[in-house]
């Protein structure tokens, strides 16, 4: 049996990770890394958001989206990176109660916006009636695609353009769930709507 995991004891400091070059808010292309010429990096640009109630003043690279200000600035890991290209739904957020795929935003974009994650959903330690939804109809199975689907269920209820189990599955198809867990996504749905 052949061990897959990478041996990590050759890297030295001289070699950063993906993550630390996420953290850091810097981004290179390969092309430019191996060029010998010198590279412009965008100058940091200050801000701040609203993220699940806790004002959060940043100071990052404007091209850093809004998934990885999340996830490697402010350690939110709920929200999901997916595809990376907006269509699969795992990284939806809410912002000022839109639903908005994270990874296709720049955080920049949103100065001053209040933005809910599937972290900032629950109140007063009581899940928030979705997430016990989609427990009670077992709407996930791996659970990768959970947190966008709940964070789109939000905005879509809070839309109200939702009157039918179709118009649910209308609204609801840029989340993706390759498990397939749909007809119990749009039932724990519909239990929140109160058509169940």
């Amino acid at each position: 049996m052949t061990n897959n995991r990478a041996d990590t004891s050759f890297r030295s400091s001289s070699h950063p990770t993906r993550r630390g070059i996420v953290a850091s808010g810097v981004m290179v292309s390969g092309a430019a890394a191996q060029s010998s010429t010198s590279l412009t990096i965008p100058e940091a640009v200050s801000g701040s958001l609203t993220v699940n109630g806790t004002r959060h003043a940043f100071m990052l690279d404007p091209r850093t989206t809004l998934v990885d200000l999340l996830r490697e600035h402010l350690d939110l890991t709920g929200t999901k990176k997916g595809c990376d290209q907006g269509q699969c739904g795992a990284c939806t957020v809410l912002i000022d109660g839109r639903r908005v795929n994270s990874c296709l935003t720049f955080a920049v974009m949103y100065d001053g916006a209040q933005i809910t994650t599937i972290e900032g959903l629950a109140a007063n330690r009581a899940l928030h009636p979705l997430q016990q939804a989609f427990i009670d109809h077992d709407a996930f199975q791996c659970g990768y695609c959970t947190p966008g689907q709940i964070c789109s269920a939000a905005g879509l209820i809070a839309e109200g353009r939702a009157k039918t189990a179709e118009d649910i599955r209308e609204l609801m198809s840029g989340n993706i769930c390759r498990c397939g867990a749909y007809t119990n996504i749009v039932a724990a749905i519909q239990q929140v709507m109160g058509r169940s």
